[in-house]
Protein backbone atom coordinates (compact mmCIF):
# COMPACT_ATOMS: atom_id res chain seq x y z
CA UNK A 1 0.00 0.00 0.00
CA UNK A 2 3.12 2.19 -0.80
CA UNK A 3 1.44 5.65 -1.94
CA UNK A 4 3.92 8.32 -3.38
CA UNK A 5 2.47 12.13 -2.65
CA UNK A 6 2.98 14.73 -5.05
CA UNK A 7 1.80 18.00 -5.22
CA UNK A 8 -0.36 19.85 -8.33
CA UNK A 9 0.34 23.32 -10.23
CA UNK A 10 -2.93 24.40 -10.79
CA UNK A 11 -2.87 26.75 -13.80
CA UNK A 12 -6.51 28.02 -13.15
CA UNK A 13 -5.90 29.92 -9.52
CA UNK A 14 -2.44 31.17 -10.20
CA UNK A 15 -0.13 33.38 -12.72
CA UNK A 16 2.66 31.60 -14.31
CA UNK A 17 5.64 32.88 -12.44
CA UNK A 18 3.50 31.88 -9.52
CA UNK A 19 3.49 28.13 -10.17
CA UNK A 20 6.86 28.94 -11.26
CA UNK A 21 7.80 29.72 -7.55
CA UNK A 22 5.84 26.92 -6.46
CA UNK A 23 7.31 24.47 -8.38
CA UNK A 24 10.76 25.19 -7.05
CA UNK A 25 9.51 25.57 -3.50
CA UNK A 26 7.66 21.94 -4.06
CA UNK A 27 10.84 20.49 -5.04
CA UNK A 28 12.80 21.76 -1.68
CA UNK A 29 9.81 20.76 0.36
CA UNK A 30 10.67 17.39 -0.81
CA UNK A 31 7.94 16.45 -3.50
CA UNK A 32 8.91 13.68 -5.74
CA UNK A 33 6.61 15.03 -8.50
CA UNK A 34 4.27 17.97 -9.72
CA UNK A 35 1.76 17.39 -12.00
CA UNK A 36 0.07 20.78 -13.74
CA UNK A 37 -3.03 20.90 -15.53
CA UNK A 38 -4.00 21.76 -18.69
CA UNK A 39 -7.06 24.57 -19.66
CA UNK A 40 -7.39 27.15 -20.92
CA UNK A 41 -10.16 28.57 -19.07
CA UNK A 42 -10.69 28.49 -14.73
CA UNK A 43 -13.72 26.22 -13.84
CA UNK A 44 -15.04 29.46 -12.15
CA UNK A 45 -14.29 33.57 -12.22
CA UNK A 46 -13.32 33.02 -8.88
CA UNK A 47 -10.11 31.28 -9.68
CA UNK A 48 -9.16 34.03 -12.21
CA UNK A 49 -6.43 32.48 -14.05
CA UNK A 50 -5.13 30.31 -16.88
CA UNK A 51 -1.92 30.50 -18.49
CA UNK A 52 -0.61 28.17 -21.42
CA UNK A 53 0.77 24.91 -19.77
CA UNK A 54 3.44 23.86 -22.02
CA UNK A 55 4.86 27.64 -21.37
CA UNK A 56 5.17 27.11 -18.35
CA UNK A 57 6.38 23.55 -17.50
CA UNK A 58 9.29 24.70 -19.78
CA UNK A 59 10.32 27.60 -16.83
CA UNK A 60 9.36 24.69 -14.17
CA UNK A 61 11.93 22.71 -16.21
CA UNK A 62 14.27 25.37 -16.13
CA UNK A 63 13.71 26.21 -12.41
CA UNK A 64 13.79 22.54 -11.07
CA UNK A 65 16.01 19.80 -10.88
CA UNK A 66 14.91 16.99 -9.37
CA UNK A 67 10.96 17.12 -9.59
CA UNK A 68 8.91 15.17 -12.01
CA UNK A 69 6.49 16.78 -14.16
CA UNK A 70 3.45 15.93 -15.65
CA UNK A 71 0.53 16.97 -17.84
CA UNK A 72 -2.65 16.65 -15.58
CA UNK A 73 -3.87 16.08 -18.53
CA UNK A 74 -3.74 17.23 -21.98
CA UNK A 75 -6.78 16.39 -24.73
CA UNK A 76 -4.92 15.91 -28.16
CA UNK A 77 -8.47 16.03 -29.77
CA UNK A 78 -9.73 19.48 -29.75
CA UNK A 79 -7.28 22.63 -28.96
CA UNK A 80 -4.39 20.66 -29.72
CA UNK A 81 -3.83 18.64 -32.78
CA UNK A 82 -1.87 15.29 -32.01
CA UNK A 83 1.13 15.76 -33.68
CA UNK A 84 2.01 19.10 -31.93
CA UNK A 85 1.10 17.64 -28.78
CA UNK A 86 4.00 14.77 -29.31
CA UNK A 87 6.25 17.84 -30.39
CA UNK A 88 5.61 19.44 -27.20
CA UNK A 89 5.91 16.51 -25.00
CA UNK A 90 9.79 15.19 -26.55
CA UNK A 91 10.71 18.95 -26.25
CA UNK A 92 9.48 18.89 -22.47
CA UNK A 93 11.26 15.62 -22.15
CA UNK A 94 14.39 16.96 -23.52
CA UNK A 95 14.42 20.16 -21.23
CA UNK A 96 14.16 18.42 -18.26
CA UNK A 97 16.21 15.75 -18.72
CA UNK A 98 14.31 12.92 -18.96
CA UNK A 99 11.55 14.05 -16.10
CA UNK A 100 8.35 14.12 -17.68
CA UNK A 101 5.59 11.73 -18.49
CA UNK A 102 2.94 13.26 -20.46
CA UNK A 103 -0.49 12.60 -19.03
CA UNK A 104 -3.52 12.66 -21.67
CA UNK A 105 -7.47 12.69 -21.74
CA UNK A 106 -10.19 12.83 -24.00
CA UNK A 107 -10.88 16.80 -22.69
CA UNK A 108 -13.31 19.15 -21.59
CA UNK A 109 -15.96 21.73 -23.26
CA UNK A 110 -14.76 23.88 -21.28
CA UNK A 111 -11.69 23.93 -22.75
CA UNK A 112 -12.00 22.18 -26.24
CA UNK A 113 -14.64 24.37 -27.52
CA UNK A 114 -12.63 27.54 -28.04
CA UNK A 115 -11.66 26.92 -31.16
CA UNK A 116 -15.08 26.59 -32.97
CA UNK A 117 -15.54 23.49 -34.17
CA UNK A 118 -17.85 21.99 -31.34
CA UNK A 119 -17.76 19.42 -28.62
CA UNK A 120 -18.53 16.14 -30.05
CA UNK A 121 -20.75 13.32 -28.03
CA UNK A 122 -18.60 11.09 -26.11
CA UNK A 123 -17.92 8.10 -28.35
CA UNK A 124 -16.85 10.30 -31.08
CA UNK A 125 -14.44 11.74 -28.73
CA UNK A 126 -13.20 8.09 -27.83
CA UNK A 127 -13.05 7.93 -31.40
CA UNK A 128 -10.51 11.06 -31.88
CA UNK A 129 -8.51 10.07 -28.72
CA UNK A 130 -7.95 6.96 -29.73
CA UNK A 131 -6.71 8.07 -33.49
CA UNK A 132 -4.78 10.47 -31.42
CA UNK A 133 -3.26 8.30 -29.44
CA UNK A 134 -1.79 6.31 -32.12
CA UNK A 135 -0.65 8.88 -33.95
CA UNK A 136 1.57 10.34 -30.63
CA UNK A 137 2.47 7.02 -30.19
CA UNK A 138 4.14 6.49 -33.38
CA UNK A 139 5.86 9.77 -33.69
CA UNK A 140 7.51 9.40 -29.93
CA UNK A 141 8.71 5.96 -31.58
CA UNK A 142 10.69 7.81 -33.88
CA UNK A 143 11.16 8.17 -37.65
CA UNK A 144 8.67 9.76 -39.99
CA UNK A 145 4.82 9.14 -39.56
CA UNK A 146 1.97 9.03 -42.46
CA UNK A 147 -1.85 8.71 -41.01
CA UNK A 148 -4.89 8.70 -42.36
CA UNK A 149 -8.06 8.15 -40.03
CA UNK A 150 -11.69 9.06 -39.83
CA UNK A 151 -10.69 12.26 -38.15
CA UNK A 152 -7.17 13.33 -38.24
CA UNK A 153 -4.17 12.83 -41.48
CA UNK A 154 -0.78 13.19 -40.71
CA UNK A 155 1.78 13.81 -43.73
CA UNK A 156 5.31 13.14 -43.28
CA UNK A 157 5.38 14.32 -39.87
CA UNK A 158 8.89 13.49 -37.79
CA UNK A 159 10.01 14.54 -34.31
CA UNK A 160 13.47 15.76 -34.71
CA UNK A 161 14.52 16.61 -31.39
CA UNK A 162 13.74 13.24 -29.20
CA UNK A 163 14.32 13.03 -25.20
CA UNK A 164 17.22 10.11 -24.22
CA UNK A 165 14.56 8.11 -22.66
CA UNK A 166 10.94 7.67 -24.41
CA UNK A 167 8.20 10.09 -22.84
CA UNK A 168 5.92 7.46 -20.81
CA UNK A 169 2.02 8.40 -21.38
CA UNK A 170 -0.55 7.99 -19.19
CA UNK A 171 -3.99 8.47 -19.94
CA UNK A 172 -7.34 9.40 -18.00
CA UNK A 173 -9.96 7.09 -17.19
CA UNK A 174 -13.71 6.90 -15.68
CA UNK A 175 -15.12 3.76 -16.99
CA UNK A 176 -14.76 0.60 -19.04
CA UNK A 177 -15.34 2.34 -21.97
CA UNK A 178 -12.55 4.94 -21.33
CA UNK A 179 -9.92 2.13 -20.10
CA UNK A 180 -10.75 0.06 -23.43
CA UNK A 181 -10.16 2.56 -25.68
CA UNK A 182 -6.46 4.21 -24.30
CA UNK A 183 -5.29 1.52 -21.61
CA UNK A 184 -3.64 -0.35 -24.51
CA UNK A 185 -1.64 2.75 -26.04
CA UNK A 186 -0.71 4.16 -22.81
CA UNK A 187 2.31 3.25 -19.67
CA UNK A 188 0.18 4.63 -16.72
CA UNK A 189 -3.16 5.32 -15.58
CA UNK A 190 -4.76 8.98 -14.55
CA UNK A 191 -8.07 8.87 -12.29
CA UNK A 192 -9.31 11.13 -10.21
CA UNK A 193 -11.85 8.65 -8.26
CA UNK A 194 -9.91 5.68 -6.19
CA UNK A 195 -11.79 3.35 -8.19
CA UNK A 196 -10.49 -0.48 -7.46
CA UNK A 197 -12.40 -1.97 -10.49
CA UNK A 198 -10.72 0.93 -12.89
CA UNK A 199 -7.35 -0.24 -11.76
CA UNK A 200 -7.97 -3.89 -12.03
CA UNK A 201 -9.39 -2.93 -15.23
CA UNK A 202 -6.68 -1.26 -16.75
CA UNK A 203 -4.36 -3.66 -15.68
CA UNK A 204 -5.67 -6.17 -17.64
CA UNK A 205 -5.70 -3.70 -20.48
CA UNK A 206 -2.42 -1.65 -20.98
CA UNK A 207 0.05 -2.48 -22.65
CA UNK A 208 2.69 -1.72 -19.62
CA UNK A 209 4.36 -4.50 -17.21
CA UNK A 210 1.67 -4.82 -14.90
CA UNK A 211 0.85 -3.46 -12.15
CA UNK A 212 0.97 -0.39 -13.85
CA UNK A 213 1.44 3.00 -12.21
CA UNK A 214 -2.03 4.86 -11.06
CA UNK A 215 -1.79 8.81 -10.46
CA UNK A 216 -4.86 10.22 -8.87
CA UNK A 217 -5.46 13.59 -7.38
CA UNK A 218 -6.75 15.31 -4.01
CA UNK A 219 -7.97 18.47 -3.34
CA UNK A 220 -7.35 19.62 0.23
CA UNK A 221 -7.26 22.87 1.89
CA UNK A 222 -4.80 23.66 4.30
CA UNK A 223 -5.31 26.68 6.41
CA UNK A 224 -4.92 27.22 10.10
CA UNK A 225 -8.01 28.46 10.22
CA UNK A 226 -10.46 25.95 8.87
CA UNK A 227 -13.25 28.82 8.90
CA UNK A 228 -10.89 30.36 6.11
CA UNK A 229 -10.23 27.14 4.63
CA UNK A 230 -13.91 26.37 4.29
CA UNK A 231 -14.98 29.57 2.65
CA UNK A 232 -12.09 28.96 -0.04
CA UNK A 233 -12.37 26.04 -0.80
CA UNK A 234 -16.27 27.00 -1.29
CA UNK A 235 -15.98 29.52 -3.01
CA UNK A 236 -12.86 28.06 -5.46
CA UNK A 237 -13.70 24.60 -5.84
CA UNK A 238 -17.85 23.72 -5.30
CA UNK A 239 -17.94 22.57 -8.90
CA UNK A 240 -15.60 19.70 -8.11
CA UNK A 241 -18.73 18.37 -6.55
CA UNK A 242 -20.47 17.83 -10.04
CA UNK A 243 -18.18 14.80 -11.07
CA UNK A 244 -16.64 14.25 -13.75
CA UNK A 245 -19.65 13.23 -16.16
CA UNK A 246 -21.34 16.97 -15.80
CA UNK A 247 -17.99 18.41 -15.82
CA UNK A 248 -17.08 17.72 -19.28
CA UNK A 249 -19.55 18.71 -20.99
CA UNK A 250 -20.21 22.48 -19.16
CA UNK A 251 -18.74 25.10 -21.51
CA UNK A 252 -17.73 27.62 -19.30
CA UNK A 253 -16.73 29.21 -15.63
CA UNK A 254 -20.58 30.78 -16.01
CA UNK A 255 -22.23 27.40 -16.54
CA UNK A 256 -20.06 26.04 -13.46
CA UNK A 257 -21.14 28.78 -11.70
CA UNK A 258 -25.49 28.05 -12.42
CA UNK A 259 -24.69 24.36 -11.79
CA UNK A 260 -22.88 24.76 -8.59
CA UNK A 261 -24.93 27.75 -7.27
CA UNK A 262 -27.17 25.60 -4.65
CA UNK A 263 -23.68 23.17 -3.22
CA UNK A 264 -23.50 24.70 0.32
CA UNK A 265 -20.24 25.31 2.04
CA UNK A 266 -20.20 22.19 4.19
CA UNK A 267 -21.41 20.25 0.98
CA UNK A 268 -17.99 20.90 -0.21
CA UNK A 269 -16.33 20.82 3.33
CA UNK A 270 -17.92 16.95 3.55
CA UNK A 271 -15.87 15.96 0.26
CA UNK A 272 -12.24 17.88 0.75
CA UNK A 273 -10.16 18.12 3.88
CA UNK A 274 -10.07 21.42 5.23
CA UNK A 275 -7.97 23.16 8.30
CA UNK A 276 -4.40 21.93 9.54
CA UNK A 277 -5.62 18.36 10.59
CA UNK A 278 -3.26 15.93 9.69
CA UNK A 279 -5.26 13.03 9.99
CA UNK A 280 -7.86 14.27 8.15
CA UNK A 281 -5.77 14.52 4.88
CA UNK A 282 -4.28 10.78 5.58
CA UNK A 283 -7.82 9.30 5.49
CA UNK A 284 -8.71 11.12 2.36
CA UNK A 285 -5.76 9.65 1.03
CA UNK A 286 -6.65 6.55 1.87
CA UNK A 287 -9.09 5.21 -0.04
CA UNK A 288 -6.31 5.68 -3.41
CA UNK A 289 -3.86 3.42 -1.55
CA UNK A 290 -6.06 0.91 -0.62
CA UNK A 291 -7.34 0.93 -4.40
CA UNK A 292 -3.77 0.54 -5.79
CA UNK A 293 -3.19 4.15 -6.62
CA UNK A 294 0.70 4.74 -6.53
CA UNK A 295 1.14 8.20 -6.23
CA UNK A 296 -1.46 11.20 -5.41
CA UNK A 297 -1.09 14.59 -6.36
CA UNK A 298 -2.44 17.22 -3.79
CA UNK A 299 -3.99 20.25 -5.24
CA UNK A 300 -3.72 23.30 -2.46
CA UNK A 301 -6.90 25.19 -3.25
CA UNK A 302 -6.67 29.02 -3.44
CA UNK A 303 -3.33 31.06 -4.98
CA UNK A 304 -3.45 32.64 -1.79
CA UNK A 305 -2.98 29.92 0.74
CA UNK A 306 0.60 28.36 -1.28
CA UNK A 307 2.77 29.65 0.80
CA UNK A 308 1.47 28.44 4.56
CA UNK A 309 0.93 25.48 2.70
CA UNK A 310 4.40 25.25 1.56
CA UNK A 311 5.51 25.92 4.62
CA UNK A 312 3.33 23.24 6.29
CA UNK A 313 4.68 19.97 3.22
CA UNK A 314 7.73 18.94 4.80
CA UNK A 315 5.80 17.89 8.17
CA UNK A 316 2.47 16.97 5.92
CA UNK A 317 4.71 14.78 3.65
CA UNK A 318 6.58 12.79 6.52
CA UNK A 319 3.38 11.82 8.09
CA UNK A 320 1.86 10.92 4.98
CA UNK A 321 4.80 9.20 4.18
CA UNK A 322 4.63 7.20 7.59
CA UNK A 323 1.23 5.77 6.95
CA UNK A 324 1.76 4.96 3.18
CA UNK A 325 5.58 4.41 2.59
CA UNK A 326 6.38 5.86 -0.94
Amino acid sequence: MSLSIGCTLMCEQSSPTSLVTYARRAEEAGFPFAVMSDHYNPWLDEQGHSPNAWVTLGAVANATSTLELMTYVTCPIGRYHPAVVAQQAATLGVLSEGRFSLGLGAGENLNEHVVGEGWDPVNVRHERFSEALEIINRLLDGGYVNFVGDHYRVDSAKLWDLPESRVPIGVAVSGPQSIGVAAPWADFMIAVEPDADAVKGFDEATRASTPARKVGQLPISWDADRDRAVTRAHEQFRWFAGGWKVNAELPGPSAFDAATQFVRPEDVAEQIPCGDDVDAVIEAARPFAEAGFTDLALIQIGDEAQDQYLDAAPELLAALKQEFGG
